[in-house]
Parts: structure tokens; sequence; C-alpha cells
């Protein structure tokens, strides 16, 4: 299997709307209550911004899903870090797919100055928490009852990785 990953623009964004408003309706990986217009994507995934990169995966040339570096907070002390975030089509959840594209972002993030990498992750999201896991994330916080979504009161936990 082969796995590139190419720029997102505002000319392709839709393929990964589509992917992301899967998860909108069928998950609780994202807060987002109902369906997102493609403006909102665009600014979550900060199209063409220099240091915080979104990406489309490719595999064996379809797309698979998208990731992308965001930051971390809104003040100019926390620009050594960045919150890093992916969405894999359903069809191609545990592939390995999402330690290529962790180890790629972690890579863009180095080359751009970011010395932290900050995952949220719902914590009932046990694909998302191991695959972070695995890659030397590690547990540095954990919101109790922050969320609801499809009646479910939801945790939030964040995971951290000096690179």
């Amino acid at each position: 299997m082969k796995i590139e990953f190419k720029p997102i623009s505002k000319e392709n964004i839709n393929q990964a709307l589509t992917v992301y408003n899967w998860y909108v309706l069928y998950s609780t990986a994202t807060f987002h209550l109902e369906a997102i217009e493609q403006q909102e994507l665009e600014k979550m995934v900060s199209v063409g911004h220099s240091k915080y990169q979104s990406f489309f995966i490719y595999s064996d040339d379809v797309v698979c899903g998208f990731c992308y570096l965001s930051q971390f907070r809104y003040k100019e002390a926390y620009d050594k870090s960045a919150e890093i975030t992916l969405y894999l089509d359903k069809e191609f959840k545990g592939k390995g797919i999402g330690k290529t594209t962790v180890s790629f972002l972690e890579n863009i993030a180095k080359q751009n100055g970011i010395e932290n990498l900050i995952a949220v992750i719902t914590a009932n999201n046990s694909a998302s928490i191991s695959l972070f896991e695995k890659d030397g994330y590690f547990k540095v916080g954990h919101l109790k009852n922050i969320g609801v979504k499809f009646g479910e009161t939801l945790d939030v936990v964040s995971y951290q990785k000096e690179i």
C-alpha cells in the first residue's frame, strides 16, 4: 500500500468535508452536532497556512482521509506547540495509515519549528488513544463530562509528545 500526502486547498477541500461530516453525523470523534459547511472546515484546517498545514491522505491514489496541524492556543507564547488531528474514511481504519500519518505530521511540525504536539481525543475513542500511545504520546489531561453528543455525556483526554 502506497501512502501519500497532498496539501488541502480551497479548490479540493470538499473531499475532506465528506469524510469529516461522516464523523459529525455518526461518531463522537468530533463535537459538532450537525454537518458543517466548507467555510468552517477551511478555518479548522487553516487552508493555505505556512506553519499549520493540512493534507489529504492517499492510499494507492485514493483519498482515504485528511490530517492537519492547528494552532494550540491563540497566544504567541504557545507558538512552539500545535494540535495534531487526523480523520480516516471508515473503510481505511486499522490498516496502519494512522501511524504513517502521525509520523508525517511530526516531520512537518519539526520543519516548522513546532516542538510539542497535542492530540485532543474523546475518551471513548480507544483506537485513537491506542494510536497515539503507541507513537510515544503520553496522557496529560482528562476533562470529565465536558460534552454531550447522541445523548451521551463524554470526557475528553489530551495526549502530548515533545518532538
